[in-house]
């Protein structure tokens, strides 16, 4: 299976393209510094990545079911990386956004379309494990993108962040293409290579199966992605006088949990099956979201994010794993609609927390996206088939 599936390879793809939305994260200041803008607006090159990361899944699906999806990734790959390297030599803010946009763009083709891919060569039976061993670049790129970005910044400058992760995507792209060799040539035949893009988004509508993947992964990232997890950081410094460096190592916790997952998953999915496991980590969610509400002190809420890094791996995996089998003869329409849905989802997620958080504070929010998750635990496994 290592020369038909290389699982490193295509996590290293992962991380190169996950560590595009985690770049960013300590380099805003040194970028306002140095292009003279005020680090209010940098958050202009956030948006920038994730609006055409997002969007572009309405194109980036079919033309990978089309042209073929090991195709389009290692292009699109090459693409990114290119842009990630004119980053780096970016003369103005207007520049580096345009760039940084068209970053967003290439990134979101590499994730959803290896996920079809895994999808189109491994049997269901063995594939949210292989998933799960795949998602370990991802995990990675959460944790370590942030700090190694600050500490090369720090050293030698914002713009060489960009470089060394230009240079990574680069290289990563051209081991791909150099593995599979003749087979990016190989133009698919099915069904769904001579179907509109948007056809097959309606059918994938029109099936039951379909529209419960669609509603559970909306909710996903209103509830998660977007309601309460990016403000576990800003809640620790709030409620316990953490500095901004030690919070990210409390939040750096879920990652840590979210690695234990990709290292237990196949086991995990052989011993309860996938209605338990969905369900078990739902609920598991809400319970910790709850702890995280009430936490007394920072050590209880890191103990909460590492268990909660665990947990939603469970949850958000089965999904994913049905993302891949959701529609069999256009998988990569399939995964990025899936990918799509939770984009959108995390974008409303974003909003309704924020005014939520105005209104009733941190652990009032975290209470409410606990409530939140438990309904959609219970949605979700009555929708499973």
């Amino acid at each position: 299976m290592s020369r038909v599936l290389p699982i490193g390879l295509l996590a290293l793809a992962g991380f190169a393209s996950g560590s595009g939305m985690r770049i960013l994260d300590p380099l805003l200041p040194s970028v306002a510094v140095d292009l003279g803008v005020s680090v209010a607006r940098t958050s202009a090159l956030i948006a920038a990545f994730m609006l055409p990361y997002g969007i572009g899944q309405v194109i980036l699906g079919p033309l990978g079911d089309r042209l073929g999806k090991l195709r389009v990734v290692c292009a699109a790959l090459l693409l990114y990386g290119a842009c990630v390297l004119a980053c780096a030599g970016a003369p103005s803010f207007a520049t580096l956004v345009a760039v940084r946009a068209a970053s967003g763009l290439f990134a979101g083709a590499v994730i959803p379309l290896l996920l079809a891919h895994l999808g189109d060569v491994v049997p269901y039976e063995e594939r949210q494990g292989t998933i799960g061993r795949f998602l370990t670049g991802m995990v990675m790129a959460q944790m370590l993108t942030g700090p190694a970005s600050g500490v090369i910044g720090e050293q030698a400058g914002w713009r060489s962040s960009f470089l060394v992760l230009g240079v990574l995507a680069v290289g990563i792209g051209a081991l791909l293409l150099r593995h599979f060799g003749v087979a990016l040539w190989h133009i698919p035949t099915s069904a769904a290579a001579r179907t509109p893009g948007l056809v097959a988004y309606l059918a994938l509508l029109s099936r039951p199966a379909g529209r419960w993947l669609l509603i559970s992964a909306f909710f996903d990232g209103l509830c998660l992605f977007g309601g309460a997890f990016p403000f576990v950081g800003a809640f620790v410094i709030q409620e316990f006088g953490l500095r901004s460096g030690f919070a990210g190592l409390v939040v750096a916790c879920f990652g840590l949990g979210a690695f234990v997952y990709t290292r237990l998953a196949r086991g995990l999915v052989r011993r309860f099956g996938e209605k338990r496991l969905l369900f078990g980590g739902g609920v598991g969610l809400a319970v910790f979201l709850g702890a995280l509400a009430a936490a007394p002190n920072w050590q209880a809420a890191a103990a909460a994010q590492f268990v909660m890094g665990l947990l939603f791996y469970m949850f958000h995996g089965v999904l994913q794993a049905r993302a891949t089998e959701a529609m069999p003869e256009a998988r990569g329409t399939a995964v990025s609609a899936f990918a799509l849905s939770l984009f959108l989802g995390q974008t409303v997620g974003s909003i309704a927390f924020a005014a939520v958080l105005s209104a009733i504070g941190y652990r009032e929010g975290f209470a409410a996206a606990a409530i939140g998750v438990a309904l959609l635990s219970i949605y979700a496994r009555r929708g499973l088939r």
